[in-house]
């Protein structure tokens, strides 16, 4: 029988263990003990066995995977330590020196530095295009390329990536695609659905939803899972059990805080687009966003993050933050909890000043994380902080 996502994120996984209890236990095991040798022998032949060594697969990592591969429809999924681990056990599964690749200009600033700095460093040649122009990835492709990562929508602008028109040019190619899929989450925007092979997100922020773990998910086929694992165990990126749990706890909810997400973050943009001290509100749900009906057409949901630039310059921005009273100062998003951040403050320590202007990153510009608390609260605070500026 077919499930909905909300059911699914309850009950999915419920074959996966036979341990009888309601609750998932949680496995807190290094390594797991064999009958006898031949059972050992199994157990260490078997890729990502539950119940070998915890580097190699947990009980409750399995649990994750079948509820993340169901909800993004994809054969399988793998997790990792965080989401930076699951872009670069992907990343460095499917290049070597002498490989091309392609990217946005605007990614996370994590990913962007992998490809930027570390693929180069090992002999990979990287181009980064713009993301809301599919001809020009279908332009920079070359014999030699193995992939093109995408992101949407984009930190932290929010600019949308058209996806069934990109992997349609990549498959004529024959180049694998990958999506960053954290802004959305699966319940918004299912990329596989579009076309993309391997969908990736930092699980830390929508899907564990309370600010108290770090991980992340890669799902695809079992093919490629079996390729991104060898890498992952590699470079040891091991989601701890209890993490695992805390995710798997997360995910439960899911569908209930992206609805209430969802729709505090539209009218949250909405008031921002009427006030008369804001110079420009970027999010997909409204009309004014410039690639609004690509994300009708592509997302079920605008998600939580709210860019928007304040009158004035980078000294006003910083007041504005420092006058809410609701949300934390803090970085991340996806949680239960509104988060905001002057945005110029958080990349300056990360890019240089040529990178945030290639990003179209404004010094007035702020992006608000929003959470799951009333909403005529979260628009009270705003407006009196947009007040007293």
């Amino acid at each position: 029988m077919a499930f909905r996502p909300e059911t699914l994120v309850v009950h999915a996984d419920y074959d996966v263990t036979d341990d009888k209890t309601v609750a998932p236990s949680i496995h807190y095991s290094a390594t797991f003990k064999a009958a006898d040798a031949a059972e050992f022998a199994e157990m260490s032949e078997v890729p990502q066995h539950p119940r070998n060594y915890t580097r190699y697969g947990n009980p409750v990592h399995e649990r994750v995977k079948k509820i993340m591969a169901e909800l993004e429809g994809t054969e399988t999924a793998l997790v990792t330590a965080s989401g930076m681990g699951a872009v670069a056990a992907t990343l460095l599964t499917f290049v070597s020196a002498g490989d091309h690749v392609i990217g946005q200009t605007r990614h996370y600033m994590s990913t962007t530095r992998i490809m930027d700095e570390m693929l180069r460093r090992f002999g990979v040649e990287v181009s980064f295009v713009e993301q809301d122009d599919p001809e020009a990835f279908r332009r920079a492709i070359r014999p030699n390329t193995k992939f093109i990562m995408l992101e949407t929508p984009a930190n932290p602008l929010l600019t949308l990536t058209d996806l069934e028109a990109i992997t349609a040019i990549a498959r004529e190619h024959g180049v694998l695609t990958i999506a960053d899929n954290t802004f959305a989450t699966p319940l918004n925007q299912r990329p596989h659905d579009l076309g993309v092979d391997i969908v990736i997100h930092s699980a830390t922020k929508y899907l564990g939803g309370h600010h108290d773990l770090t991980a992340g998910v890669i799902c695809c086929s079992h093919e490629q899972a079996e390729r991104i694992w060898k890498t992952h165990i590699t470079l040891g990126s091991v989601l701890s059990p209890m993490d695992a749990w805390l995710l798997l706890r997360g995910l439960r909810t899911l569908p209930m805080r992206i609805e209430r997400i969802n729709a505090n973050a539209q009218a949250l943009a909405e008031t921002l687009a009427a006030h008369p001290k804001i110079e420009a509100v970027l999010y997909p749900g409204l009309a004014s966003h410039p690639q609004h009906e690509l994300a009708r057409r592509q997302m079920k949901g605008g998600s939580g993050i709210v860019a928007f630039s304040v009158q004035g310059g980078y000294a006003e921005a910083e007041r504005f933050v420092s006058l809410l009273e609701l949300p934390l100062n803090a970085a991340s998003l996806g949680g239960v909890d509104s988060l905001v951040i002057h945005t110029a403050a958080m990349w300056a320590g990360t890019m240089t000043p040529e990178q945030m202007a290639t990003a179209g990153i404004p010094l007035n510009a702020i992006r608000y994380a929003v959470g799951v608390e009333h909403i005529d609260d979260i628009k009270a605070d705003v407006l009196q902080a947009l007040e007293r500026l």
